[in-house]
């Protein structure tokens, strides 16, 4: 009886187990669920290919070799555990393709059977969400786990068979990824274009004009004889301005218009890591990572952990009925019932869009960035500003603008055009007032005008331009050209542009992404040998054929074997066909002190670097120090570039140690006015640079914005030194 008893006890203690990805989600969702709940993490992945072998056996069509992770051994043991002592067991990894593939392994793991319900997925951390997701658990989606296991075998026929080329061909340690390699093709062909750009002259001619004792206002020529102004030298345009300065200019015509500008539609993944690039300067990994703590959840002092924002990961810009209303009531008590629209916003996804989940948004719109700033860190905070304003701004009325658009005759053969606009309406704009993370279109005002009134030349403005080849990719842009050419998806972009950097194929010079010679080596072999490794549109029809996988449309195998059959044969032909491909060397002209050989210039994960030849019987590095043309205000020797360990640029003595001076902030050959000393160019994360006196008891450094700035980092390095001689105690 006391057995029966016991074992009764038992069974009512059991709980239900839920697995989700990390320990922050698990914390958030376990005060969301309650007592009778557990919630463990699996810290991603506890299964994968292995990384000693191929790992897929191709003659039994394709059956990929699973085996646990090293390392996960006691974490699989503490899952399996809790599973014996649950009443019931939930999968809740990631709602996408990957975090189906985690749910599918966990099952394997946990002994479930993935046709029972046993999934629940949410798009976010909120309490409704979650007990929402409770009450509809289903089966695994076989078709995505499909589709992210044949994205992973694709991955690995390409890296464990043309990797081992490249080692035997270029150098040990390198590597060929389907998607990266595509990337490095685009960073290359864009510096061909660079390299083959021929820049031409050409001249605007710009006048400052009035009308009577008004103010004045700018003007440009547009027109010649009727034709669109063409003047490719000064001969040309000093000779037009000398005519144009005797004609009389008279307003031809006053257009009086409004113009409505319309909100962006909330994020998805892609347009979040470009304006977070943009505007924050973050790198789309640094995005992402702050963007995963946001969804996982924060701790908000007596609220206790909470999740900020939706799934992070998504190419939709849909909007929860429940979160359009939430936001239009929050909007009208804000602002005012001016700026709700009649109807809410809805914004297209586009054509390719899966719309699996919401745009990226906050889980409330009243958690304001004001009222969770001291919660969070500053880049954390300003990530979620940017979410939280995209969002708010999505679901209000346009800005209304008064425009005025003035043609002027100059004489019968010249026309001239300026354009004006006011803010009427603030709609939208109205939430990023005061803001710094997002540029406000400013006002451009003209004098009342009208046809026919005589306007008075005040000054010519002839400008010579030289047209720039295109620019480098950074990470807003790089994204959006992946986006657009439909490579990769928006998840997979940030592992992509770390991956390329890290096998020193392209290197980031001032945000900007340039290609090494090792890339356009790499590159040429991949174009000669392997064309669809490295074509653009094969590889995009690959990504839709996965995605095809994944809608139930086309089978995992069918895929495989369209790839790796031709991919084989062309890889036995590459590996007789092609010798040992010698990188070219830059010898330096610096000494090894160590063993007396001139030293080599290698390219390594942090840019360049000074190297003896003699490796490996003399292991001996130096940095590539590049000289500012300053001179240091301690000891008078040159001021160099050197780099910290991580990649970031600062500015020492040459001299070091024995000279200590330093400083982020580039030196510049310009002086001050007022005391001669060098100026510092200080750069801001959204690009803004600003200048200032080196010297700190110059006159000019009193009250000057620079002072803040080197206060504020001098705090954060006293607390970052506080924090570790804690740690260290």
């Amino acid at each position: 009886m006391a057995a029966k008893a016991k074992a009764k006890a038992s069974q009512k203690a059991k709980k239900t187990l839920v697995v989700v990805e990390s320990p922050a989600k698990a914390k958030t969702i376990e005060k969301y669920l309650g007592r009778n709940y557990m919630v463990r993490a699996s810290m991603g992945h506890l299964r994968d290919l292995p990384k000693s072998q191929f790992g897929i056996d191709v003659e039994q069509d394709f059956a990929p070799k699973y085996i646990n992770i090293r390392g996960k051994g006691d974490l699989i043991k503490a899952l399996k555990k809790d599973a014996k002592n649950a009443d019931k067991i939930y999968l809740a990894s990631d709602p996408d393709r990957e975090g189906e593939a985690i749910a599918w392994h966990l099952s394997y793991i946990l002994g479930v059977d993935p046709a029972t319900d046993c999934r629940i997925v949410f798009n976010e951390i909120t309490k409704p969400a979650i007990q929402a997701a409770v009450k509809d658990p289903h089966p695994i989606n076989m078709d995505r786990v499909d589709a992210q296991q044949a994205r992973r075998m694709l991955d690995r026929i390409v890296g464990y068979k043309l990797s081992p080329l490249l080692w035997r061909k270029i150098r040990k340690g390198l590597s060929a990824g389907r998607v990266q390699s595509v990337t490095v093709k685009l960073i290359c062909d864009r510096e061909k274009e660079i390299q083959a750009f021929v820049s031409e002259e050409y001249w605007t001619v710009g006048m400052k004009l009035r009308k009577g004792k008004s103010a004045m206002f700018d003007a440009e020529l547009v027109q010649v004889d009727g034709k669109k102004v063409a003047l490719s030298n000064e001969k040309d345009t000093t000779a037009l301005v000398k005519d144009l300065e005797q004609q009389e200019f008279r307003v031809q015509e006053v257009k009086k218009g409004q113009r409505r500008r319309k909100a962006a539609a909330p994020f998805t993944t892609s347009s979040l890591q470009q304006d977070a690039a943009r505007k924050l300067g973050f790198t789309s990994r640094k995005t992402m990572m702050l963007a995963q703590q946001l969804y996982e959840g924060l701790e908000l002092g007596k609220r206790g952990p909470v999740g900020l924002i939706t799934y992070m990961r998504t190419d939709s810009t849909r909007i929860s009925e429940l979160a359009q209303q939430e936001a239009r009531y929050f909007i009208e008590e804000q602002f005012g019932k001016d700026y709700v629209p009649a109807k809410p916003n809805i914004y297209s996804a586009g054509k390719k869009a899966q719309d699996a989940h919401e745009a990226i948004r906050p889980t409330s719109i009243e958690l304001t960035p004001e009222s969770v700033e001291s919660f969070l860190t500053k880049d954390q905070w300003k990530l979620y500003s940017l979410i939280w304003q995209r969002f708010a701004a999505s679901q209000m009325t346009p800005a209304v603008y008064d425009t005025m658009s003035i043609a002027i005759a100059a004489g019968d053969r010249y026309l001239c055009k300026t354009n004006g606009s006011r803010l009427k309406f603030p709609g939208f704009t109205a939430v990023y007032a005061g803001v710094d993370v997002t540029k406000k279109e400013k006002d451009v005002l003209l004098p009342e005008l009208a046809a026919e009134d005589v306007l008075n030349l005040a000054k010519m403005l002839p400008q010579q331009h030289f047209t720039e080849p295109p620019p480098r990719y950074n990470d807003a842009s790089l994204v959006k050209t992946l986006e657009e050419k439909d490579i990769g998806r928006p998840s997979t972009y940030a592992p992509i542009i770390e991956t390329i950097q890290a096998r020193g194929y392209v290197q980031r010079v001032e945000k900007q992404f340039q290609p090494t010679e090792l890339g356009f080596v790499v590159l040429d072999m991949l174009e000669e040998y392997f064309k669809d490794i490295v074509d653009v549109k094969f590889t995009a029809n690959l990504e839709n054929e996965l995605d095809e996988i994944a809608e139930g449309k086309v089978r995992k195998n069918a895929l495989l074997k369209e790839f790796y059959d031709p991919f084989e044969t062309t890889l036995e032909k590459a590996d007789e066909a092609i010798g040992h491909v010698e990188l070219p060397v830059e010898v330096s002209d610096v000494k090894c002190e160590l063993c007396g050989r001139m030293m080599v210039v290698k390219q390594g994960r942090y840019g360049k670097f000074l190297a003896c030849p003699g490796f490996p019987e003399c292991r001996n590095t130096k940095p590539i120090l590049k000289d500012t043309g300053v001179k240091c205000p301690k000891c008078g020797g040159s001021i160099v570039e050197r780099r910290t360990r991580r990649g970031r640029s600062f500015y020492g003595c040459e001299n070091y140690p024995e000279c200590d001076y330093v400083t982020w902030d580039a030196p510049q050959k310009e002086v001050c006015e007022k005391c001669g000393s060098f100026l510092l160019k200080h750069r801001y994360r959204n690009g803004r640079a600003m200048l200032y006196c080196s010297n700190d008891a110059c006159e000019t450094r009193v009250d000057h914005p620079i002072n803040k700035e080197l206060e504020k980092a001098r705090a954060r390095a006293e607390a970052k030194a506080a924090k570790k001689e804690d740690q260290g105690n």
